[in-house]
């Protein structure tokens, strides 16, 4: 089967767009092609700092011949509606078309529309001009003589040449033949910007990857982000290091090279004194270099050694000496630069930089930041005595845990905002637990991120996240299908986290109801409104998918979410959860799931019918079958023990009790007629039903349970 090979040349290609650009070219590519009914085997695309490639394999020769009926107007139809039926299906007579009886509608005329299909070659030539003219570039450009003419070509840098290729891989393939904006499509491209730049003629695939690595070019993005990891793990280890790895350095520097090459440099020792993290931190953003370790650190810490790792993009002949020179003079221009400013941050306390969040807006409507720290403090200080932690620490964390916002280091390095707060905090001798949820006190910030394990860092996460989740939602800045801008499903996913992993049986609606207050209290003069039920069901909404993800089952969580009777505690609810999935796996648990849904089943009809509940306790007088009976005492037995149970939160012995009616339910069904002709025992059989309901809705809500 044929092949296609594409090559979109450019002068470059931002390493940030690369992958993106690669999936669009492949997408619009083959998207076309099923289209006009050219389905492939298979595609891949690649992205390089100069080229855009993508083969497609399995492309047959040319498309199916199609036959179509198109139907046509009535026999007898106007004249009008004749000749524009003839025009449209190319026929030079009626007497062509073909009669179709319709035995409703009459007799209708049908042609036969015969369309060969074309040659591959052709179609391609037709959709290649058309995708390269409507690139998604999220920012482009126009250059030279053509710029100046309507309708010139617009690309993320100057486009120097094409490659289009198809043909079978037995025989030599063909050009695909058209041009864009003066540029003819063919078979030439070029290698490596420095060590090999001149013009390479390719045929398919196979040989234009071939070529173009002795060009000195690596066309796959994966194999360029291996090689820049493994060589720089070998030299790094050859010179007594370990690399610190970073994937996401790796794959940046991998968009910024054809030709990847480690090189080791150095710094001056001194700024070793700086935290780790602030070297890594400056060299990472300023050169894309990775920083090394020294193994033999005698506190086995993982301490930073004065060594860095850069990747070049062309085999120097000097052997890199006047490339690693360069990246150390500005290296250790940075690294000087961060020394000042954090021994300049040293030397004024964290919380003497607080009055400046006075003058500091948090958002137009929740006041500043000082407003915002005292309200975290305030529920820290309220959660605390829940998680363990000691009030008066609590306090003081929350207190300072936003301060380092304010210093040189992270007004520079953003990313490193809490981590700097707990090493300004230690340096100036508070307690450990305190500087700890300086850093501590933002996690989760994601599903891969672990939660705090200090208690007081657990009460300032809390207290953090669900300021941001009711503040935002009290000013009606609730998050949209396509938009959170605030993060507010992060905030409710944190808390959720931080309460199951850490077993904090947390009453969300009680605590984010009382905060609502709190916010009110200070911000008299704006329009506060009630979280409502909509931030519950947003809540659930979070605790579903959280507890999904987990491998809990949507429905048992559904089951057991929407009890009436109060609110669930969150760890309560997932030991709930727990307890009903392992008692619906026993024989008990799913002949009494079946009783249960026969129950409710006949319930919704017969309210249906009567249009009324059947609320209010059965008359044990109308009992008239022991079968009736027994399942009365089986509920009132279930009932009290289930209830005493789930007070104590014993829910393996609630299960437990719900086994017990399953005997009585199953007997009930076999022997009693439910709808009796006597409406008194009809009314009252119905009751008992609800009475199941109701006795299963101590631990769930059976109808919630799929199955």
């Amino acid at each position: 089967m044929p092949d296609l090979l594409l090559e979109l040349f450019s002068e470059e290609i931002p390493a940030r767009m690369q992958a993106k650009a690669a999936d669009d070219l492949r997408r619009m590519v083959t998207d076309k092609l099923v289209a006009e009914g050219l389905v492939y085997e298979g595609a891949k695309a690649f992205a390089t700092p100069r080229r855009l490639a993508l083969t497609v394999h399995g492309i047959p020769m040319r498309q199916s011949d199609l036959k179509e009926e198109r139907r046509g107007p009535r026999v007898g139809g106007p004249d009008a509606a004749m000749q524009g039926f003839l025009k449209a299906t190319g026929l030079a007579r009626i007497e062509d078309a073909k009669i179709q009886t319709d035995p409703k509608k009459g007799d209708f005329y049908i042609a036969l529309i015969e369309k060969p299909g074309r040659a591959t070659i052709d179609v391609l030539a037709e959709i290649l001009p058309v995708i390269i003219r409507t690139f998604p570039w999220p920012k482009s450009m126009r250059w030279g003589e053509r710029s100046t003419k309507s309708g010139s070509l617009s690309w993320v840098r100057p486009l120097h040449s094409i490659i289009a290729t198809f043909g079978p891989e037995t025989e030599e393939p063909d050009v695909v033949k058209f041009s864009v904006d003066g540029i003819e499509a063919g078979q030439t491209t070029f290698g490596h910007r420095f060590m090999a730049p001149a013009a390479i003629s390719v045929r398919r695939f196979e040989d234009y990857e071939a070529k173009l690595k002795a060009a000195k070019v690596v066309l796959d993005l994966q194999a360029r982000r291996d090689i820049i990891l493994a060589d720089a793990k070998q030299l790094a280890f050859a010179q007594g290091f370990e690399l610190v790895e970073d994937q996401a350095l790796a794959d940046e520097v991998a968009g910024l090279v054809e030709w990847p090459v480690a090189l080791m440099g150095s710094f001056d020792e001194e700024y070793l004194t700086i935290p780790d993290e602030v070297i890594r931190a400056t060299i990472r953003n300023n050169q894309k270099c990775f920083v090394v370790s020294d193994p033999k650190d005698p506190d086995k810490t993982g301490k930073l050694t004065n060594k860095f790792i850069l990747t070049a993009n062309i085999e120097a002949t000097d052997g890199g000496k006047t490339i690693i020179g360069g990246n150390e003079r500005v290296i250790r221009a940075r690294l000087s630069d961060a020394k000042f400013f954090y021994e300049t941050d040293l030397k004024t306390k964290l919380e003497a930089r607080l009055p400046k969040f006075e003058q500091i807006v948090f958002h137009e409507k929740l006041g500043t930041q000082a407003e915002r720290i005292k309200r975290i403090e305030r529920l820290a200080a309220e959660i605390a005595p829940l998680v363990g932690a000691d009030v008066e620490k609590a306090k003081r964390a929350a207190h300072l845990a936003k301060a380092d916002l304010l210093t040189e280091v992270v007004g520079e390095f953003p990313e490193l905002q809490g981590l700097m707060g707990k090493y300004y905090a230690l340096a100036q001798g508070e307690d450990a637990s305190v500087a700890a949820a300086s850093e501590e006190h933002y996690r989760p910030q994601g599903p891969a991120d672990r939660v705090p394990t200090d208690p007081v860092s657990l009460a300032v996460a809390l207290a953090d996240k669900i300021d941001t989740l009711v503040g935002f939602w009290a000013i009606d800045e609730k998050p949209t299908g396509s938009k959170d801008p605030y993060a507010l499903r992060r905030a409710a996913l944190g808390i959720i986290r931080i309460a199951i992993e850490r077993g904090v049986d947390l009453y969300p609606r009680g605590l984010l109801e009382g905060h609502i207050k709190r916010i009110r209290a200070d911000l008299s003069d704006e329009p506060i409104s009630d979280i409502g039920d909509s931030f519950q069901d947003f809540f659930e909404d979070r605790l579903t998918v959280q507890l999904r993800d987990q491998g809990r089952r949507h429905d048992l969580v559904e089951a057991v979410l929407h009890l009436r009777g109060g609110e669930v505690g969150l760890v309560s609810l997932v030991r709930r959860v727990e307890a009903l999935g392992k008692f619906l796996d026993t024989d008990d648990g799913k002949n009494l799931l079946a009783g249960t849904k026969r129950a409710s089943n006949i319930l919704s009809i017969e309210e249906k019918k009567d249009k009324r509940t059947f609320d209010g306790a059965p008359d044990a007088g109308l009992y008239n079958l022991p079968e009736e009976k027994a399942l009365a005492q089986a509920i009132d037995q279930v009932k009290h023990e289930a209830a005493a149970a789930v007070a104590r939160e014993d829910f393996a012995t609630a299960m437990s009790a719900m086994a017990k009616l399953r005997p009585a339910v199953d007997a009930f069904f076999d022997k009693v007629k439910v709808n009796d002709d006597e409406p008194k025992v009809r009314e009252n059989r119905l009751k008992l039903l609800n009475e199941i309901r109701a006795a299963t809705r101590a631990v769930a809500d059976f109808s919630k349970i799929e199955g």
